[in-house]
């Protein structure tokens, strides 16, 4: 009897134990605009392992993707209030919550990626992410999008001349507008789930955007014939989460979701960089046409104009030229 009244009160502490530790685990909502198969579900699921398993499974990271939650812009307005707890955005639509956030989006910034990181991952690059907490939004790495470039379904593209005239889906964002405009191009802002519905109907001719991406939404599938690699823009992705639900986390854990994000970033970059040659052949092979080597200075050129625009991000880019020996 003893025994067993002993073996019941092991077992009783047991589910005790097990209750508890049920009780203690919170379960956050991570949303991406993005299917499965695109770089973003990779930095993603890194995040969320390296969450659950620091935390010792007290946080547990769902990820929505293909727009489940929302646009990009959608998504964020959530994030500023409180709706939702994280998600990965290009960095687009930021500038609407952080103007000094548009400085990232100025063409030809960076010629590598290792002047982008260098940048990011810097004091400059964190200056930059707490600007948004104006906005109750709370940056936490910066993941890649990464080198961007055109794609139409009307004429092979050489130089800057040759764009002129084109309807391309731009992102929602103001210095990516001013870009393409500088370029003579009828710049179409638009979300990335209504560009893939554009682009069947044909309503716009073109869009621009890394290579992953071009690969993993299978761009020829949406009458998408020429493909010029002008690396225009590097783009980023923000691991982000609401600024509320930040605060609320301990010091301790707080520091866990911030070297998680930055772990996941890198580990998604170099994902990005082994993948990137053969998901180019894969587009050459459905039968898109490359141009790999345009003439970038027309472009370069061109787009110069946007830096006089934009008298406000002046210092910044002074600074990033200055750290980049520029």
């Amino acid at each position: 009897m003893k025994k067993l009244t002993k073996l019941f009160a092991m077992t009783l502490a047991l589910a005790l134990v097990l209750a508890g530790s049920a009780l203690a685990e919170t379960t956050l909502q991570f949303g991406t605009t993005v299917n499965e198969q695109d770089s973003f579900q990779v930095a993603a699921d890194k995040f969320a392992e390296l969450v659950e398993e620091r935390t010792n499974g007290e946080y547990k990271i769902e990820i929505y993707p293909n727009g489940t939650l929302g646009g990009e812009a959608d998504m964020l307005e959530s994030m500023s209030m409180g709706m939702l707890d994280m998600g990965i955005i290009t960095a687009g639509p930021f500038v609407n919550y952080s103007e000094m956030m548009g400085v990232l989006d100025m063409p030809f910034l960076f010629a590598n990626n290792e002047e982008a990181y260098k940048i990011l991952d810097g004091e400059i690059g964190r200056e930059l992410l707490d600007t948004l907490e104006g906005a109750n939004l709370k940056g936490l790495a910066y993941a890649e999008r990464g080198f961007r470039n055109i794609t139409n379904s009307v004429r092979p593209v050489e130089k800057a001349e040759d764009v002129a005239g084109l309807k391309l889906r731009v992102m929602e964002n103001e210095v990516y507008t001013a870009t393409f405009q500088a370029l003579d191009v009828n710049a179409v802002p638009m979300n990335w789930q209504d560009t893939l519905t554009a682009l069947q109907q044909g309503t716009v001719e073109g869009q621009e955007n890394p290579i992953n991406v071009i690969w993993s939404y299978k761009m020829w599938e949406y009458n998408q014939k020429y493909c010029v690699l002008d690396r225009h823009s590097y783009s980023t992705a923000i691991i982000t989460m609401s600024l509320d639900l930040f605060n609320s986390l301990d010091e301790a854990t707080q520091q866990i979701f911030l070297e998680s994000a930055q772990e996941a970033a890198e580990y998604e970059r170099a994902w990005v960089a082994e993948q990137e040659a053969g998901q180019l052949q894969e587009i050459k092979d459905n039968g898109i046409e490359v141009i790999e080597n345009p003439d970038v200075d027309s472009f370069r050129s061109a787009v110069q104009g946007v830096y006089d625009a934009y008298p406000q991000f002046a210092d910044y880019i002074s600074r990033i030229q200055a750290e980049l020996g520029a």
